[in-house]
């Protein structure tokens, strides 16, 4: 059973969902809901029914309920729009969430104005980005008529933030950046190297790469650059992909025979400070989450080039930024970074300062709490 609108007392808030079934944007949906706690009371509808494996996070002592009614999506037939749009006028806000739950964006397209809707704000993390829709449409077009009705669209990284300004035409005002939170200080302080299995200090260096979005030549590329400095390093492949093996054969084949890639670790707040330096290579845009830890954890990072890393990291990090094919670059930047420990120090301060400033999960929390509430018009509702 739906809520009904209030003009005070917790915000109430409807959220339409494609799936809500763990991926990184419900756990940081979730990891808001609990924070806000009785500030806000929720109700979720989800397209694809079953698929709400999320709730499960959610703090019992926040006010939530799951709907099953109306269907959206492609299964809820050409009256769901009607059906959503009476459903949304009973609440303070609506927020929907990528493109499973476009249905919501288009409704208030139709029918805001109509029918008096409350606003909505739509958000996107990356996902269904190429998805064709009714009628052979590219997902592209459905945003492009839709999104000026929302009061705004929210994104994680600026790569989504170009892609919704170029490709989907959003004016740049429109458009909010907020990258997603992690507890910063859970980062800081000193880990041991046996926190990573099969690792022990003997005076080298610790140098961690994340492969798992490499391309093999990347990894080619990273084991010559280790391999030149084996006396200086030691190389451990956080995240290995299955080919690990393979891999391990090319390091003893380079003269490297010390090669790690242990595979299941802890959570990286556990062992992320007990590296020197972290290399992160993608074949798309770095993870943006992967190098928000690693510049909580203190480290100096080289990672490859993309929009997110280039605006993430403190000023002075980014010359190590490299081109994902300039393997050149690459060992220059490895063989710097290894003989400077000053520097090491330099960078890893700068990146820890940032991350607390711009990558805090306290920002998180407040910059959606201020977006919100003023766009409910209760601008201290869930601060």
């Amino acid at each position: 059973m739906a809520r009904t609108r209030q003009d005070g007392g917790p915000l109430s808030i409807l959220q339409l969902h494609g799936r809500f079934a763990g991926s990184a944007k419900d756990r940081r949906v979730v990891k808001l809901m609990n924070h806000w706690g009785s500030k806000a009371r929720h109700d979720l509808l989800i397209a694809e029914i079953g698929a709400d494996a999320a709730r499960a996070g959610i703090d019992a002592t926040v006010p939530v309920q799951f709907l099953d009614q109306p269907t959206f999506g492609p299964e809820g037939g050409p009256g769901r729009f009607i059906a959503l749009a009476q459903l949304m006028r009973s609440y303070d806000l609506v927020l929907s969430f990528g493109w499973g739950a476009i249905d919501g964006v288009i409704t208030q397209r139709l029918f805001g104005l109509l029918m008096g809707l409350p606003p909505l704000i739509h958000h996107e993390d990356g996902s269904d980005l190429t998805a064709v829709g009714p009628l052979g449409f590219g997902s592209d077009i459905y945003r492009r008529y839709s999104l000026s009705a929302a009061r705004a669209l929210v994104v994680p990284t600026g790569r989504l933030a170009h892609i919704a300004i170029d490709q989907w035409h959003e004016p740049a005002a429109h458009v909010k950046q907020i990258p997603d939170g992690i507890d910063v200080a859970a980062y800081a302080g000193t880990r041991l190297a046996s926190e990573i299995p099969g690792l022990a200090a003997d005076g080298r260096l610790i140098v961690g790469a994340s492969v798992e979005d490499a391309t093999p030549q990347m990894i080619e590329q990273l084991l010559r650059a280790a391999s030149a400095l084996k006396d200086k390093l030691r190389l451990v492949l956080l995240d290995a992909p299955h080919e690990a093996a393979i891999f391990a054969k090319r390091a003893v084949a380079l003269g490297m025979g010390d090669l790690l890639a242990p595979g299941g670790l802890p959570r990286p707040r556990d062992y992320l400070a007990a590296l020197d330096l972290f290399v992160l290579l993608a074949e798309g845009d770095p993870d943006p989450r992967k190098l928000a830890e690693a510049m909580s954890a203190g480290l100096p990072v080289i990672a490859t080039e993309g929009a997110d890393a280039s605006d993430m990291l403190a000023a002075t990090n980014r010359p190590f930024i490299v081109a994902r094919d300039d393997d050149v670059a690459l060992a220059r930047a490895l063989t710097r970074l290894a003989s400077e420990g000053p520097l090491r120090e330099q960078l890893g301060f700068a990146n820890q300062r940032r991350a607390g400033q711009c990558f805090d999960e306290s920002v998180m929390f407040e910059l959606y709490a201020r977006l919100y509430g003023a766009a409910a018009g209760r601008e201290g509702a869930l601060l």
